[in-house]
């Protein structure tokens, strides 16, 4: 079973793959491609994501229209930055020179 963050993350990539807001039909749809899961289940974890901040939604007629409150982009930088909080300013400077020089797509070097 995926926990909520899990859950949460999946119903994220699927509104940042989509240009246009989608509806908890729409999200549903396609994350029971991959597992059961209840329509009200998808429905109360885009409700979390819209008070949390995560997710704009909009009424379209009778039908609430969900997507994401900021780019993928921006939500990892936000991340990182929270990662970064911690440390000095020295040792911000230091992740972030060996985040710049490490090559893309090798996050293990």
């Amino acid at each position: 079973m995926a926990t909520s963050g899990e859950l949460e993350q999946a119903v994220m990539e699927i509104l940042w793959s989509h240009s246009s807001p989608l509806s908890v039909r729409e999200v549903h749809e396609q994350l029971a491609a991959d597992r059961t899961l209840a329509y009200t289940t998808v429905l109360t974890v885009l409700d979390r994501l819209a008070k949390k901040g995560n997710v704009l939604r909009t009424l379209d007629g009778r039908a609430w229209l969900y997507r994401p409150a900021r780019s993928r982009v921006d939500e990892v930088a936000r991340r990182v930055a929270a990662l970064m909080e911690p440390l000095a300013e020295a040792e911000r400077r230091t992740l972030l020179a060996l985040l710049v020089s490490r090559p893309i797509g090798n996050a293990e070097a």
